[in-house]
This record gives C-alpha cells, structure tokens and sequence, in this order.
C-alpha cells in the first residue's frame, strides 16, 4: 500500500498545486527549507572521499554551455525574447534537489553532488557576462550579480554538505537515524514539488494576454528543451555507467534560479520558459520514480 502511495504522490502534488495554486505560492518561502532537508539526508548517505570530478562533467558542460548559445542564435532570428527563454533553460545550472531524485532512482550520489557544485559555480560566475550579450538591460554590476547567485545556490547546497559530516563524527546515532530513513526525502519533495507547481501556476497566470502568442512559444521550447537535455543526460551517463546521474545532472534545473535570473538580466516574459519548465520536469520525474517504484516491487 505504501509502495503504491509514493507511485502517485507526486502527480498528486502537481495536480493539487496546480488547482491551489494560490495558496502554494503563498508557503514557497518554505521551499529553500524542504530543500535543506531533502539535501541533509540525501548527504547523510553519501560517501564524502568518493567525491571527484569525471571526464562525463566536461560533456555535460558542454551541453549545457553550448547547447544554450546555440539554441538563443537558432531561435533570435525568428524572436528574441523566446531565444532568452530558451537559452536560460538550457544555461540553467543543475537542480539543487537532482541528487535527492537521482538517490530515489538509483543514481550515484556523489557523482552527481560533485557535478551540482561544479555546474552552479560555473553558472555564477559567467552568467552576468552572458547576459549582458543578450540581456535588454541587467544592471547590477558584475562582482554584485555573482555574490547574489553564490548566495542563493551555495549555502543551500554546501551546509547541508557540512552538517552531514558533523553529525557523522559527532553525532553518530543521529547520522545513522536520518541514514536509514531515506524515504523522509521523498515526502519532503511531494511538499516541494506542490509548492514549486503552484508558484509556477501563479507566475503565468499573471502574465497579460497580449503576451499570450510569446508564452505559449516559450512553453512549447521549454518542453523541448527539458526532454532534449534528460534524453542527451542519459546517453551521456550510459557511457559511464550512469544513467540516471547524467539524465538528471542535464535535465532537472534550479528553476527557482533560472526564474530570478531571467527577471534579473532578460525580458520579463523570457521567464515563462523557466516557469514552464518546472512542470515539463517534475512530469518527466514523476513518470522515472513511478516506474522505478513498480519495477522494484
């Protein structure tokens, strides 16, 4: 019974998001903190001498990089404003909850906690020189804009990384109770992923209308562009052994991040694309952790 409650836990937390969207939007300040969680025990499992950085980072990466650039040049001659869109998902550093996934599916853990860290940094630091290329107007100064980014990404990802070795050392009981309840992180993700799906929601809806040609555009690129990059992710990760850490070091994106960043440097409706991708994504993890759960029944 439990096994198939978690099948369908989350398209019920998109489905429930979406129809009270009103009130996930007005909890997502909860979100960083689920997140933290999520992470902690995700950690808690992780062996921290088997991080390291693999040939397969450098594929991802260019993915990422040039992917992005060529997908804004491919689609700025029919609009620029869609091109930002697609270019922030793809440009999109790697979901801060992708490991948490990645464990549920039977990823390595590590590995895809190296390429997080890795992928993030790489993201603060060129994306305030990217998008004065392309943007209509990012004001803040550069040294300004890679402080904001590190510090929404890094402590949430690097804390968590943190106490999990303090509590193994010094708080050896504690650490082996949170280890062996891997499934907390699940239901602290349903909760997340009902508030992200509702956020989402309220974001769109408050577009215009006017605006309604460009969103469904951005929308309609945003679905490509996540099922292009899980795809390309896991034929990336098939030739190292892994799979699901490729699919989601690729696929799933920080999109809380991506939404900012867009508002911050693009055209306000370039947005819509990273909004949208929240719900092309956790579609895409809903299906993967529903039939990982039946396989393993």
């Amino acid at each position: 019974m439990m096994q198939k409650l978690r099948s369908y836990a989350l398209p019920i937390a998109m489905i429930a998001g979406l129809l009270a969207h009103d009130f996930a939007a007005s909890i997502a300040f909860l979100t960083p903190y689920l997140l933290f969680f999520m992470l902690l025990v995700s950690f808690c499992k992780l062996d921290i001498r088997s991080l390291r950085i693999t040939p397969m980072y450098a594929w991802m990466l260019a993915v990422q990089f040039v992917g992005a650039w060529a997908i804004y040049f491919a689609v700025s001659v029919f609009d620029p404003v869609v091109a930002q869109g697609a270019f922030i998902c793809m440009f999109c550093p790697t979901a801060t909850s992708a490991p948490v996934v990645a464990a549920m599916l039977g990823g390595n853990l590590s590995l895809l906690v190296g390429y997080s860290l890795l992928c993030n940094m790489l993201v603060a630091l060129t994306a305030p020189l990217f998008f004065s290329l392309i943007a209509v107007g990012g004001e803040l100064p550069f040294v300004d804009s890679v402080m904001i980014i590190c510090k929404q990404v890094l402590p949430l990802l690097l804390l968590p990384l943190l106490l999990a070795v303090l509590m193994q050392r010094y708080l050896p009981r504690l650490h082996q109770a949170v280890r062996s309840r891997p499934a907390i992180s699940f239901y602290l993700w349903v909760v997340a992923l009902f508030i992200v799906v509702g956020k989402s929601v309220s974001f769109v809806l408050l577009q215009p209308l006017s605006s309604l040609p460009q969103e469904i555009a951005l929308a309609v690129l945003a679905l490509l562009c996540c099922v292009a990059q899980f795809v390309v992710g896991r034929k990336i990760g098939a030739r190292y052994g892994d799979r699901v850490s490729g699919a989601q070091g690729l696929g799933q994106k920080n999109t809380v991040l991506a939404i900012w960043m867009a508002l911050t440097y693009l055209h306000p409706i370039a947005s819509i694309a990273p909004a949208s991708y929240v719900i092309w994504q956790n579609i895409i993890n809903s299906g993967q952790i529903m039939r990982h759960n039946s396989a393993i029944k």
